[in-house]
């Protein structure tokens, strides 16, 4: 019986002392950090009741202001009814009952005036004017207008990127939603207004600019040529004169658009967007392709980056399975079958051509400000990795130069400024009409800013669906707005 009582005791005593472990570590050690985590009920309350800082744009206006109110949480979110939609994915919203979102979230401790924010602000001893922060974005209203005016109603994505900075200039996408019903402090109105946008077929509340997967279609044969031109493939081959090309493993065929009839050297078949030309060289890349697709980031951990929430990955042929799957790498090589990516992911492999070929962390935020206007931190140029060499970047800088000149881009054409693009037109699924892709990057010369831009299903018929016809026109109307041309 002392020996049963003993290890009874024992255990008690065990469980006792991992007890007092297990509070010793969250009172001492990891306290900070629970109390930081914006998921923390009790610390998003801290948050909703005290004062916040302001959202602004890179041209100065405000998109996000906190305002007294007199009910229990002291202070309401206001966005800015000019821009809420516009900015509505980037900035996100701050409401009682589903939490932040976008910007709001992911600086919450900054904009409330926590953390890097509160060394500067000693003198708040003696003034006791609550401390808050300002994030400034890297994009602004002139950007988000354009690209909401180019896609003119229409489904889809438009992201520029400068490609000296990395910051992200838009991340427009449509349909989009009014973030102000959301913040209501009244919760049945801001129940409301969240089960209608989930309930709504054509899903605003997606931040489709990198949160949704599409097919790239041609664009894609930018990766393509690139992993050719890095990895030493003949590229002065010279491709039959075919309409369609036989797929080995099987007894489909991969079809040119329209039935047209192309080949000739690699250079021509990106112009012309050819795809039997590129459906040969992924045949002939085999492993390659898979590996080249890789240092775009596709099957890899998306880029780090400040977008909440984050960037979805994007996919694309996988190692090791070239020998069983060749039909799916002819046809990935033209951004079709196994490949799907987000918009941002488009601009990204257009930003590494302009680099010569190395691939940027994307940023929304520019700097943050304390309440007194001194900039507290500077959010630069950050490299995440190299998609490829930079002769191989001046090459296809060339290429995407004639695409626009004589090729399947000329629609993106800007007086006075050379653009370098690359067209794409996605098949999806069988009765609807495929997606118009545009990548571009300009002023080719001494490029500056990088775009994507997708229209799902664009055009009124399947004839005008083609990314020339549809996307390059929306591509050159931002481009021109921003350049100033």
């Amino acid at each position: 019986m002392n020996s049963g009582i003993r290890r009874v005791g024992t255990v008690i005593l065990v469980l006792f002392v991992g007890l007092v472990a297990q509070l010793t570590y969250l009172q001492l050690i990891d306290s900070k950090k629970l109390a930081d985590d914006p998921h923390n009920a009790r610390t998003f309350l801290q948050f909703v009741s005290r004062p916040r800082g302001p959202i602004v744009s890179a041209d100065g206006a405000v998109l996000a202001k906190s305002v007294p109110t007199d009910d229990e949480f002291k202070y309401q979110r206001v966005y800015t009814p000019a821009t809420a939609k516009l900015f509505a994915h980037v900035v996100g919203y701050q409401s009682i009952q589903f939490g932040s979102t976008g910007v709001e979230d992911e600086y919450a401790s900054e904009l409330a005036g926590k953390g890097l924010l509160s060394i500067h602000h000693l003198g708040s001893l003696i003034n006791p004017r609550p401390a808050t922060g300002t994030v400034v974005l890297n994009l602004s209203v002139k950007a988000q207008l354009a690209a909401a005016e180019g896609l003119a109603g229409r489904r889809g994505s438009v992201v520029v990127l400068n490609v000296r900075t990395g910051g992200v200039v838009a991340a427009y996408s449509n349909p989009t939603f009014d973030p102000r019903l959301l913040a209501s402090h009244n919760g049945q109105v801001a129940a409301a207004a969240r089960q209608f946008l989930l309930a709504a077929p054509d899903n605003p509340l997606l931040a489709r600019a990198w949160r949704e997967l599409y097919p790239p279609g041609s664009t894609f044969k930018t990766v393509t040529a690139s992993t050719a031109l890095q990895d030493n493939v003949d590229v002065n081959k010279q491709f039959p004169f075919i309409t369609s090309l036989d797929l080995p493993l099987t007894s489909a065929t991969l079809q040119n658009f329209g039935g047209e009839r192309c080949g000739g050297p690699l250079e021509e078949g990106f112009v012309e967007s050819c795809n039997t030309t590129f459906g040969q060289v992924g045949l002939d890349l085999g492993e390659l392709l898979a590996s080249g697709v890789q240092r775009f980031g596709v099957n890899t951990a998306p880029p780090p980056s400040d977008l909440d929430p984050s960037i979805v990955s994007s996919i694309g042929p996988r190692k090791g399975t070239f020998k069983i799957e060749q039909p799916r790498f002819a046809q990935a090589a033209i951004g079709q079958g196994p490949v799907s990516v987000t918009p941002l992911e488009m601009a990204l492999v257009a930003e590494s051509v302009a680099t010569g070929g190395v691939i940027l962390e994307p940023h929304v935020a520019n700097r943050i400000e304390d309440s007194d206007g001194n900039v507290l931190r500077r959010f630069g140029r950050k490299e995440w990795r190299r998609a490829m060499d930079p002769a191989a970047a001046a090459t296809l800088r060339d290429w995407m130069i004639q695409v626009v000149q004589r090729g399947t881009g000329t629609a993106a054409q800007i007086p006075g400024i050379q653009v370098a693009g690359k067209t794409g037109t996605a098949e999806n699924a069988p009765d609807q009409r495929p997606h118009a892709w545009f990548i571009a990057f300009a002023p080719a010369d001494d490029p500056l800013y990088a775009i994507a831009v997708l229209v799902e299903h664009g055009g009124s018929s399947e004839a005008e669906t083609t990314g020339g016809r549809v996307a390059a026109p929306v591509a050159a109307q931002v481009l021109r707005v921003l350049l100033g041309a």
